[in-house]
């Protein structure tokens, strides 16, 4: 039973997580490092590197939704475990996850749902959905791209995410599968080009997009990854700036030279390319046993909620960790144990009060 809810971080996502949850009925606390009041929901302060505060901060609430930056969600998911509260975050952080996993295996009949985002998160529903209109999978191919819609200068591209965030997934190593094996390789590698509506961008490896896919996936299909979209020419640049300048051994400066060269603007798009090639199934006018290639492409622009213009990489985001709370209170996802993305079914994300958005919008 979910009930009272507790958000903890207000940023652009953190506030419309809550801000969503509250839209559905849920009985919301939201806490942030600074004060904030005017919101549809109750706030408090909170420092949550204080250990005791948070612990605190979580008691008698049913469920925690961790909308931190990466380095913080884990001092959350531990609190979490300690008081008996379900957790949720929006992290693509791997030993975050990982340590996640580790708290879900002790069987303390919580729900431990880490990665409820965009990426990883709704990217790999999508691409797990797909794949299940295949006998055999050849190939799953994601992609996502939240970038500026009128883009300036040679990178094209505006800080709408954490710069801790895009540094972490530029620099650290991407787990993939190839010959059905899992392997790390190099962030920014293996540039692709892919064109949606008419608009040509660049995609390259990064990490964390997976999530657990790749272990679910290892020895079903050949081919597993995860890019991101930018702009042509995007990736060559960050090359030249993490390495020929020597940023890559110090991500805290490089995340701040970034921010203030290409801070956050409010016209951005999200872009989505989720594709699956194999052996059908056979449905439609595909055969059974037929080579086939099942795409879903999506363009999201800003979205009015509550009478605000919320930006597109931010109504994505929290829209897809409220859906997955969403199915839980309902009963619809297990009510205890890890839960991985891409055993949540699509279908019931989408007819959820929040997922029906993403059924509704992005058509290309």
């Amino acid at each position: 039973m979910i009930n009272n809810v507790r958000v903890i971080g207000l940023g652009k996502v953190g506030e419309l997580v809550a801000t969503l949850l509250a839209d559905s009925g849920f009985s919301v606390t939201a806490y942030d490092a600074r004060q904030r009041g005017g919101l549809p929901f109750q706030t408090a302060t909170l420092d949550v590197r204080d250990a005791s505060a948070l612990r605190a901060a979580l008691a008698g609430a049913d469920a925690v939704v961790s909308c931190m930056p990466f380095f913080l969600n884990l001092g959350v998911a531990e609190a979490a475990h300690e008081v008996g509260v379900h957790y949720f975050d929006l992290t693509e952080d791997v030993p975050t996850t990982s340590r996640v996993r580790e708290l879900a295996e002790k069987g303390d009949d919580l729900v431990y749902a880490p990665q409820c985002g965009l990426a990883p998160g709704l990217i790999g529903i999508i691409g797990a959905a797909l794949t299940r209109s295949f006998e055999e999978i050849r190939s799953i191919e994601l992609k996502v791209g939240a970038l500026p819609r009128h883009p300036a200068g040679l990178l094209g591209y505006a800080f709408n995410w954490s710069a801790e965030g895009v540094v972490n997934e530029y620099l650290n190593d991407c787990e993939v599968l190839r010959g059905g094996v899992r392997q790390k390789v190099p962030a920014m590698t293996e540039l692709d080009r892919v064109v949606i509506g008419g608009v040509e961008l660049e995609a390259s490896l990064t990490s964390g997009g997976l999530g657990t896919m790749c272990e679910t996936f290892e020895g079903r299909t050949q081919r597993l990854d995860y890019k991101t979209m930018r702009y042509p020419g995007h990736f060559e640049l960050m090359r030249f700036f993490f390495d020929e300048l020597g940023l890559r051994d110090r991500r805290e400066l490089a995340g701040e030279i970034l921010v203030n060269a290409k801070p956050p603007v409010d016209d951005d798009v999200v872009y989505l390319h989720a594709a699956v090639e194999g052996l059908a199934r056979g449905d439609g006018d595909t055969a059974p046993g037929q080579l086939a290639r099942k795409q879903y492409v999506r363009a999201y622009q800003p979205l009015r909620i509550n009478g605000r213009v919320w930006r597109a990489i931010s109504w994505t985001t929290a829209a897809s960790a409220v859906a997955v709370v969403e199915l839980v209170a309902t009963g619809q996802l297990p009510a205890a144990g890890f839960i991985s993305q891409e055993d949540i079914p699509l279908e019931a994300l989408l007819a959820t009060s929040n997922g029906a958005r993403f059924a509704e919008l992005g058509q290309v």
